[in-house]
């Protein structure tokens, strides 16, 4: 049986047939979307408080889903809040139990979220989230990852920086890294994913780095079930 207790983060994407949101402003928009839920007020001391704590303490697991047309409009009226990065739409709620979400995201499909970029993802400046080269996750997959990552980054984040970050909009941008720099980066010290594979990809897998310049080097700035070894 389940832990009554765990939690689960629902992250939503927005999908419309005539116009699907780029992959990579998807990923974007998951990452930002989890930080400014990490910051909000409901989640720090308010009503969306006590999930927050214990999806926190049991497990930091996320799911993405997809939404469009009426789907959108009815997940809109959930309690949540918005990320819009460029193309994309992502609606992040606060964490449910793992067994009884909410009807209208229940309802919602996990499949159908492998996105594609139709052109190269412009210049960017950190802090950058870098993704496996190797693993060939769906978008959906994918979102959930940066999401832990930034989630890491966040929590590794001195406050002096937090406030700059959150004054920024939590801008970064996310990347796959090339296979020697993702070796290079799997061995920094940065925050580091490992998924705990109940989708897709091997217990275990490296899937997403965090990376910043004011993020320490050479600690173990990983947690939980996302722990480094």
């Amino acid at each position: 049986m389940n832990d009554p207790d765990k939690r689960v983060l629902p992250l939503v994407v927005r999908i419309e047939r005539a116009a699907p949101p780029q992959r990579t402003d998807a990923l974007e928009a998951a990452a930002r979307a989890v930080l400014a839920l990490l910051d909000d007020p409901r989640a720090l001391s308010g009503e969306w408080a006590a999930d927050v704590k214990l999806w926190e303490t049991t497990g930091i697991r996320k799911v993405v889903r997809r939404a469009r047309g009426a789907e959108w409009r009815r997940v809109l009226d959930l309690p949540g809040l918005t990320v819009t990065v460029r193309t994309a739409e992502v609606r992040v709620h606060p964490p449910v139990p793992l067994d009884a979400w909410p009807r209208d995201l229940s309802r919602l499909q996990v499949s159908g979220t492998d996105l594609a970029d139709t052109e190269e993802p412009g210049p960017f400046e950190p802090p950058v989230i870098w993704f496996n080269p190797g693993l060939g996750m769906t978008a959906g997959k994918a979102m959930a990852q940066v999401g832990h990552a930034a989630q890491l980054a966040w929590w590794a984040t001195p406050e002096e920086a937090r406030t700059a970050w959150r004054e920024s909009g939590f801008a970064l941008a996310v990347r796959e890294a090339d296979p020697e720099h993702w070796a290079a980066l799997e061995d920094s010290g940065l925050p580091v994913v490992r998924d705990a594979g109940f989708t897709e990809i091997a217990p275990g897998s490296c899937t997403a780095v965090a990376d910043a310049p004011w993020l320490p080097r050479g600690a173990d700035t990983a947690w939980g079930p996302l722990r480094r070894s």
